[in-house]
């Protein structure tokens, strides 16, 4: 059979990975004298592979992700980020346990990066994810209400292997927002993973939610099983501006301005633990921010 009656079938038959390497395959096969078992394998690898490449693609397309980032290009060093969970979650292990993640920490500390490269790592290991600015998804979600179609988007991110929810916290929304958002990760629990990014401590939630039980009440659905990776508070932005100020960089790096800094220090020691620290050490945030910060605003009622 000719050449090009070949490349008819193959196309006819959609199979453009083994059309694409049928020449350098046939080549190699002739010059190192393969079997025709080896070389047939050889054209259905590369057919595999063009199929894998094809989807990885489309599901970083439907994706959504704002930006290409990857953590190959995060600098961790100098900052409290525990970077074996991060190359942790990156590894797509968290969605198999039916995990979520908190990035927690100041506006620039790479908590966006990080969830992106997070994401893409993911993907790329076939998982399915979607990502969303929390404000924006509030909005869908109230429009899907008004609509008279809500739990259509419900639905549809539950056969989502993982979310990323971006930005909790930066910009309020309505009250009934809040319970829209709620009622979704209920759905989404023990079903889909969720990715969280917030500039908030925990106890500061109600005031994005406006009603402390169900915030609470949504917290313990996340953090139930979930890791927490703490970003600090020194913009990472900041500090790659200043990366030609080489003298002043080592300043701050061998000196702690300030007992926030030390603070830092040493929750990057206690960040090493399991994922079962990880677990406990969620909990214990939750129950000292929502006991101290709301009870002393008189956010929940008094016993």
């Amino acid at each position: 059979m000719e050449r090009t009656q070949l490349f008819d079938l193959m196309g006819e038959l959609k199979l453009y990975g083994m059309k694409a390497a049928f020449d350098e395959i046939m080549a190699t096969a002739v010059k190192r004298q393969h079997e025709p078992q080896r070389i047939v394998g050889d054209l259905l690898n590369a057919e595999i592979n063009e199929k894998q490449a094809r989807s990885i693609k489309y599901q970083l397309t439907i994706a959504k992700l704002p930006l290409a980032k990857d953590l190959e290009d995060f600098q961790f060093e100098g900052t409290p980020i525990n970077q074996t969970l991060v190359n942790d979650l990156a590894g797509g292990g968290f969605i198999a346990q039916q995990r979520n993640a908190v990035l927690v920490g100041g506006t620039g500390t790479g908590k966006t990066h990080m969830a992106i490269a997070i994401a893409r790592s993911c993907i790329r290991s076939g998982a399915r994810g979607r990502f969303y600015n929390v404000v924006d998804l509030v909005n869908r979600l109230e429009i899907e209400t008004r609509n008279g179609r809500q739990g259509r988007i419900a639905e549809h991110l539950t056969r989502m292997d993982f979310i990323v929810l971006d930005e909790l916290g930066y910009l309020p929304f309505a009250q009934s927002g809040g319970q829209l958002l709620f009622h979704l990760v209920s759905r989404l629990y023990e079903r889909t993973s969720i990715v969280v990014t917030t500039n908030l401590a925990f106890g500061e939630w109600p005031s994005v939610f406006g009603d402390a039980k169900m915030t609470t009440a949504l917290l313990d659905r996340l953090t139930h099983h979930c890791d927490i990776v703490e970003t600090g508070n020194d913009s990472w932005r900041f500090k790659s501006r200043d990366d030609d100020h080489a003298t002043r960089a080592r300043h701050v790096s061998a000196t702690p301005a300030s007992s926030d800094e030390a603070s830092a220090t040493v929750k990057t020691r206690r960040s090493k633990g399991s994922k079962l620290d990880a677990d406990r050490r969620a909990k214990l945030l939750i129950y000292q921010a929502m006991v101290g910060r709301i009870a002393s605003s008189r956010m929940l009622p008094e016993n």
